[in-house]
């Protein structure tokens, strides 16, 4: 038993040391820059900054927070409790308990609470719902939006700006 151990160990040492011009390939291949740094496939968040790479750091791809996840921008699939980006715009589907964006969100948002800060283009999905300009749909029991391009579905709705009605119940819009 014992020596079928020590050759899986040595199978997989020969294979990782002979294929690791391949693993270096992927990390430059796959790992793209941009102006804020380096865009990481996939962050793992406890609570920040407990997490595998700095808030900083843009990730395009996977975002899991298990309490409190903090990024620059997510594009991809974003889960957890309280997802957090800063700055750019975030793309792709963000789901928890509270989504906060800082800028810009385009995509769907499905968070008891959504709060984009700029613009959101899409969906958003909670019971409560907030955006700085919004272009798409807000479903949830309080939706609000400082401006409106869209339709908003709730029982209270509000649109700070222009709109058909500032106050709505049910449904309100603004084309």
């Amino acid at each position: 038993m014992k020596s079928l151990f020590k050759f899986f160990v040595a199978v997989i040492t020969i294979f990782t040391l002979t294929n690791a011009q391949d693993v270096f390939k992927f990390e430059t291949t796959y790992v793209k820059k941009n102006a804020t740094g380096e865009e990481k496939f996939i962050n793992i968040a406890l609570i920040n900054p407990i997490q595998i790479f700095p808030e900083s750091t843009p990730i395009t791809g996977l975002r899991l927070n298990l309490l409190y996840g903090k990024n620059t921008t997510v594009k991809g699939l974003d889960i957890g409790f309280v997802n957090h980006t800063t700055s750019g715009t975030s793309k792709g589907w963000q789901f928890g308990l509270v989504g906060l964006n800082d800028a810009n969100f385009t995509g769907f948002q499905d968070n008891a609470v959504n709060l984009t800060k700029e613009k959101m283009e899409g969906l958003q999905f909670g019971v409560f719902n907030y955006a700085g300009s919004m272009s798409g749909v807000q479903i949830g029991i309080v939706n609000y939006s400082q401006t409106l391009y869209g339709l908003q579905i709730g029982i209270l709705n509000f649109i700070n700006s222009g709109g058909q009605f500032p106050v709505f119940p049910i449904v309100n819009w603004s084309f």
